[in-house]
């Protein structure tokens, strides 16, 4: 233990550019913890050193102490997000001559910002710190707590949360169905952060109290996961036969009108294709489903189109499609909105049903009023190539589809935020991603894209219908499991079945109100800790 001890003794002495270094690479260590790798111990890394880091935060006066425990915290922030973040490089060069120039805007000035928030959480930890295991507690609530508001500020950018570090193993994911992702967040760093108080405080037997309880929390965990996800697969829905399309487009093409024939006519053959033998294409399907921004036109005022679909499907067959969609000109307004949308193409050609994105990307779908004028004097415009961006949808209602249950519709983007999934009105019956991650490329951005989608599927108790454009296209029941799937930069169908939904599970009724309860309690125990 002496090696331990020499290391925290190294790192809560450090100061100036040492510490700042330090908690750049152990913050950035995390993000190894994170899909692809889900590499889970390794949350220690991260966790322990923000304990050492907070330790060694002392100065002559009460903000001195506070702006050395947000610095660290900003530097330790900055390290994680620009190591889990990096693949958003790969957007500004899709069209490079209008976006190269702004790479370090998206690589390195948005985990700058993000960093904010570990900072304020590190600096509310100072704030209460206590000796002993109680600051472990304390980390875990206030670290826990400035994420909860990375989620919500500013639309909020829930990316990455620090429990995702936990959600890649499915037994450990299964909690989730309990206390949300949030919820796992404050689990998760109380866990990794254990590591530290056997380089720190008591000597002898006493310091290995924190890491049992955090093996025991592990093993916990484990077990309820173990008990929750039975041997046999969860039954299907009856006569149901899904054909997931992922066609794999470059995205440069994808959003340019002179490739309009070219798109359609590739979408049209690899939907029909036969995946063996005994299977004859489209004509053995009851829903095609293509993905997000499927076409560079509006479907809905593209009557040829929608001839050319219509003689693809079958009798009683149904196409859900992501799709542009215009909506009615308003008053006073030259151009009608543009909405983000999945749309539902009966057999005979027509629109029977659409769902509108309610959350948009900033500056990727829209930009914020606030910084409009500003953002485009500098030259910069959003990367969709819609006059304006797309516009907002209203409300998140149940999509319905004939032939299915009712669906809770997400595309790309909004299936990142906890809580956000079930929409108004019934309990739908399954969770439709259609979502385009072929701005990013063979990057880890798509993994982690994928991995948020399923522990949405955990926490409410719904299978997950995902379909890409370039991948991971996916089908996985309400515990999480990836029945089929289409790699990442792979062309093909998935021919498959949908799952039945599983019973509501407590997150679904109560949202982030166990949450609550978990960062009062860690708080209340470290406050309790520090007075005695």
């Amino acid at each position: 233990m002496t090696m331990l001890s020499a290391l925290a003794d190294r790192v809560i002495l450090a100061w100036g550019w040492p510490r700042r270094l330090i908690a750049l690479i152990c913050g950035a260590c995390g993000a190894l913890a994170l899909a692809p790798l889900d590499l889970w111990p390794l949350l220690a890394v991260p966790m322990t050193a923000a304990v050492w880091l907070i330790d060694g935060s002392v100065a002559q006066s009460r903000r001195g102490r506070l702006w050395a425990a947000a610095s660290a915290g900003w530097w330790w922030g900055f390290g994680y997000h620009l190591a889990g973040l990096w693949w958003l490089g790969a957007a500004f060069l899709v069209e490079a001559d209008k976006f190269a120039w702004a790479m370090p805007l998206g690589v390195v000035a948005l985990p700058a910002f993000l960093a904010i928030f570990p900072a304020a959480g590190f600096a509310m930890a100072r704030m209460l710190w206590p000796t002993g295991a109680g600051r472990l507690l304390v980390l875990a609530a206030t670290l826990a707590l400035s994420e909860w508001l990375r989620g919500h500020v500013l639309t909020g950018f829930p990316w990455n949360v620090y429990g995702m570090m936990l959600a890649g193993p499915s037994w450990f994911a299964q909690s989730a169905s309990l206390i949300g992702l949030y919820g796992l967040t404050a689990v998760a760093i109380a866990i990794g952060a254990a590591p530290a108080v056997l380089g720190t405080g008591e000597a002898g037997t006493g310091r290995w109290r924190a890491p049992a309880l955090a093996g025991l929390a592990l093993a916990a965990m484990a077990g309820f996961g173990a008990w929750r996800i039975p041997a046999e697969p969860v039954p299907a829905v009856s006569g149901v036969k899904l054909r997931l399309m992922q066609p794999n487009l470059p995205q440069d093409a994808k959003f340019s009108p002179r490739n309009s024939e070219m798109i359609l006519s590739h979408y049209l053959a690899l939907s029909d294709r036969a995946t063996g033998p005994a299977t004859s294409g489209v004509q053995d399907v009851t829903h095609l489903i293509w993905p997000e921004s499927a076409f560079p036109f509006l479907l809905g005022r593209t009557p040829q189109a929608l001839a050319r679909i219509a003689a693809l499907l079958p009798p009683n067959t149904t196409l859900i499609t992501g799709a542009a969609r215009a909506g009615e000109t308003l008053p006073g307004e030259s151009r009608p909105p543009i909405y983000n949308s999945i749309q539902v193409v009966n057999d005979e050609g027509t629109i029977t049903g659409s769902y509108d994105k309610v959350h948009l990307v900033p500056f990727g779908e829209y930009l914020p009023p606030v910084l409009e004028r500003l953002i485009r004097a500098v030259g910069l415009s959003e990367f969709v190539s819609i006059p304006g961006g797309f516009a907002s949808g209203s409300r998140r209602t149940p999509l319905a589809i004939r032939g299915l249950p009712p669906a809770a519709s997400l595309i790309c983007y909004e299936v990142i935020f906890p809580g956000e999934a079930m929409p108004s009105g019934p309990r739908p019956g399954f969770i439709l991603n259609l979502t385009n991650d072929g701005w990013f490329g063979q990057t880890s951005g798509p993994y982690q894209h994928l991995a948020q989608a399923r522990l949405r599927a955990i926490e409410e108790g719904l299978p997950l219908v995902r379909v890409a454009n370039t991948g991971i296209s996916a089908v996985a029941d309400h515990y999480g499991r990836i029945r089929a799937a289409l790699p990442l930069g792979e062309t093909g169908v998935i021919d498959t079945s949908l799952p039945r939904v599983g019973p509501a599970t407590p997150y679904s009724r109560f949202g982030d109100l166990f949450f609550a309860g978990v960062v009062a309690s860690f708080l209340l125990a470290g406050v309790l800790v520090r007075r005695r």
